[in-house]
């Protein structure tokens, strides 16, 4: 009964917030709970693949400009001419280190999942953020080049 009102309590925050992806994903939770065997067959494969999957289809989003001629190797050599295009790479770089710690960590103490599905809960629903690797390692270049007054023009 817990993990039934902790999930509806997620939801009403999520319609409060306005969070459709936090809404369908708890949506997506509950009806899987509500089948048994499904529950039994999926939650641990999710749980185990879930944030590769994510990562993949981030991935396959941030790659579609490029398939489609949006962006091409002219633009990356240009972002390359410019400290922006450094400070991008590098944030890339340090978000791409710190998930694998982050990974890491959640596997060897579950107990940090708690605080951080609710601070991630948080922080998507009332300050509008998105809990995405390469999203957080744009956020971070956006407000080292805005601090140092650099751009990507």
């Amino acid at each position: 009964m817990e993990t039934w009102l902790f999930l509806l309590l997620i939801l009403a925050v999520s319609f409060f917030g306005k969070n459709n992806s936090l809404i369908i994903a708890t949506l997506v939770v509950m009806v899987i709970k509500l089948l048994p065997p499904l529950a039994e067959k999926w939650f641990p494969l999710i749980q185990d693949k879930g944030i590769n999957w994510g990562v993949t289809v981030i991935s396959v989003a941030i790659l579609i400009p490029i398939a489609t001629g949006e962006i091409t190797f002219k633009d990356l050599v240009d972002a390359f001419k410019m400290p922006a295009g450094w400070i991008a790479v590098g944030c890339g770089i340090l978000v791409a280190i710190l998930s694998r710690y982050g990974v890491d960590q959640l596997a060897a103490t579950p107990q940090v999942t708690v605080a951080l599905v609710f601070g991630t809960i948080l922080g998507v629903v009332f300050l509008r953020g998105v809990a995405a690797g390469p999203v957080i390692a744009s956020g971070m270049t956006f407000v080292i080049i805005s601090l140092l007054g650099l751009s990507f023009k």
